[in-house]
C-alpha cells in the first residue's frame, strides 16, 4: 500500500468508527507509560507519538507533567478529534500530519514512541524509510520504544495485513541504526473481548 493509499485507508476508519470499535483502543495507555517513565527522562525532554491518533498516551503525558510533545498521525481526522477532546490544553502538543515514512522532522527527539504502526508496513522499502526517519529525527542519547504484533498476535488489523514480528526479526530490522536494549511480549486486551499478543522493544542509536 503506497502512501496515498495508506492516507485514504486512514482517514475512512477514524471517519467512519469511534474510539471504542477500533482494537487498540485504550482508556489509559498503561503499558506504553510504565515503559516511558522508565525511561527517566526530563520533563522538558522532545518527546514524538508516531501514528498516536487520538491516543489518549498524550493526554496522560500532559498530566504527567512532559512540556515537549509532539504526535504524528497520517489522519488529519484522527488529530482533529484529539486536539477537540484535548481543549485548551491542545494548544501545548505540536501536531504533525504526514505518513511517517515521508517525515522530514525539524527537531531531533529523546524518545520515539510507536504503539501499532510500524507493523502496518508490510514492504522492506517502508520498513527502511521508516527506520532510516527514525534514526534521523533522534538526539544521540534518545530512546525507540516500538510496540508490533508479535509473531503469535494478528495477521490482519483494520481490513489490512500486517507485519508479525519476533524479537530477533524487529531487531534485525532496525540493526543498520539502532541496537535493541530490551523487550518484553504482552497481551492487550480488545474492546471486542479479545486478545493480542504485543512486542514491545526499546532501542538506542548506534
Amino acid at each position: 500500500m503506497n502512501s496515498p493509499a495508506r492516507q485514504k485507508h486512514w482517514e475512512h476508519i477514524y471517519e467512519t468508527k469511534e474510539q471504542e470499535e477500533v482494537s487498540w483502543y485504550q482508556p489509559r495507555p498503561e503499558t506504553s507509560l510504565q515503559f516511558i517513565q522508565s525511561f527517566n527522562l526530563p520533563k522538558d525532554a522532545p518527546i514524538i507519538d508516531v501514528g498516536g491518533g487520538d491516543s489518549f498516551l498524550v493526554d496522560s503525558l500532559l498530566e504527567l507533567g512532559y512540556t515537549d510533545l509532539t504526535v504524528l498521525d497520517i489522519s488529519s481526522k484522527a488529530l482533529k478529534r484529539a486536539q477537540q477532546r484535548l481543549g485548551t490544553q491542545a494548544s501545548k502538543v505540536e501536531w504533525i500530519v504526514s505518513d511517517v515514512t515521508q517525515l522530514q522532522a525539524e527537531k531531533e527527539y529523546f524518545l520515539w514512541h510507536d504503539r501499532a504502526v510500524f507493523h502496518f508496513l508490510t514492504t522492506p522499502e517502508d520498513q527502511q524509510r521508516y527506520v532510516s526517519n527514525a534514526a534521523s529525527s533522534m538526539a544521540a542519547e534518545g530512546s525507540l520504544l516500538i510496540g508490533t504484533f508479535s509473531d503469535q498476535g494478528p495477521t490482519r488489523c483494520s481490513g489490512i495485513d500486517i507485519q508479525q514480528y519476533s524479537e530477533r526479526s524487529l531487531a534485525a530490522c532496525f540493526s543498520q541504526a539502532f541496537q535493541m536494549t530490551f523487550s518484553e511480549r504482552l497481551l492487550h486486551q480488545t474492546p471486542f473481548d479479545t486478545t493480542q499478543e504485543f512486542l514491545f522493544a526499546g532501542f538506542k542509536p548506534l
